[in-house]
C-alpha cells in the first residue's frame, strides 16, 4: 500500500469508474473530476501527488489545465487521451506534461508510466544530495560527470555528456526534439534535429547499442526520447 494520491480529470463516467478500480487496487489513494473546472477545484484543495488529464473535456480544453497546473507546480501530470496526433503529443509535452498515453490502454502500461512520473519527480526534488543514478547496469554520477556500464566507463564528449544527463534527470518522461535542443544548444535552427540524431547515434553506439535496439535511451518517434526507467535505482 503506497500514500500517493492521483486526481484523474475525465468526462467519461465507465473510464474513470474503471481507473478507479485499477489505481485503488494498486493501493493508490484516489480522486476524480468529471470537468476540467472541477479538476482544477480538486487540484487546489486536495493537493495530489500525480494528475492524470483527459484533453477533450466538456467545459474546457485539457491543454489550459496544464497551462493553469504549471504556473505555480511541477506535480507529475500524464495525459490519457484518444488524440493521437503527433502535434498534440508535442504541445502538451512541451507544455511540461510528463508523459502521454493513448486510449485504447492498457492498465499495465498507465501503472508503469505513474510510478516513473513519480520516481522521476521524488529524483528532481531530491536536489544535489544524491549523486549516483542506477539505469540496469548503467551508472551515471553527477557530480564527478562520468558515465559507466558494466563497469566500463563512457568515453562521452561534453555535449553527448549533457544530453544523457538532461535526460537521466527526466527519467521515464518523454523530452520533445524542441526540449533538448534548447536546453543543450539554446537555440534551434534547419539542422537541429538533425544534429540532435546525430549525437544520439553516436550516444548509442558508445553505449554497446546495436541498430534498433534501445536499451537505456527510448525513441518516441516523431515527438522526442525518453531514458529507460526499467531498473532505476538512485544511490
Amino acid at each position: 500500500m503506497n500514500s500517493y494520491k492521483v486526481l484523474l480529470v475525465e468526462d467519461e463516467l465507465n473510464i474513470c469508474n474503471f481507473i478507479k478500480m485499477v489505481f485503488e487496487t494498486n493501493g493508490y489513494r484516489f480522486t476524480a473530476a468529471q470537468t476540467g473546472k472541477g479538476g482544477l477545484d480538486k487540484f487546489q484543495t486536495e493537493k495530489p501527488d500525480l494528475v492524470v488529464l483527459d484533453l477533450g473535456l466538456p467545459d474546457m480544453d485539457g491543454v489550459d489545465i496544464i497551462k493553469e497546473i504549471r504556473k505555480n507546480s511541477d506535480v507529475p501530470i500524464i495525459v490519457l487521451s484518444a488524440r493521437t496526433d503527433e502535434a498534440d503529443k508535442v504541445e502538451a509535452l512541451d507544455l511540461g506534461v510528463n508523459d502521454y498515453v493513448t486510449k485504447p490502454f492498457g492498465t499495465g502500461e498507465l501503472l508503469a508510466r505513474v510510478r516513473a512520473a513519480i520516481r522521476n519527480s521524488r529524483f528532481q526534488n531530491a536536489g544535489s544530495s544524491r549523486s549516483n543514478l542506477q539505469l540496469a547496469d548503467m551508472t551515471i554520477d553527477f557530480d564527478a560527470r562520468k558515465v559507466t556500464i558494466a563497469g566500463n566507463v563512457i568515453r562521452l564528449t561534453q555535449t553527448e555528456y549533457h544530453i544523457v544527463e538532461l535526460l537521466a534527470v527526466n527519467t521515464g518522461k518523454v523530452l520533445t526534439y524542441a526540449e533538448i535542443i534548447n536546453k543543450i544548444w539554446g537555440y534551434s535552427d534547419s539542422g537541429s534535429v538533425k544534429k540532435l540524431q546525430v549525437n544520439m547515434a553516436n550516444i548509442r553506439k558508445k553505449f554497446g547499442e546495436k541498430p534498433g535496439e534501445y536499451r537505456y535511451i527510448l525513441n518516441e518517434l516523431g515527438v522526442g526520447y525518453r531514458m529507460s526507467d526499467e531498473g532505476e535505482s538512485i544511490v
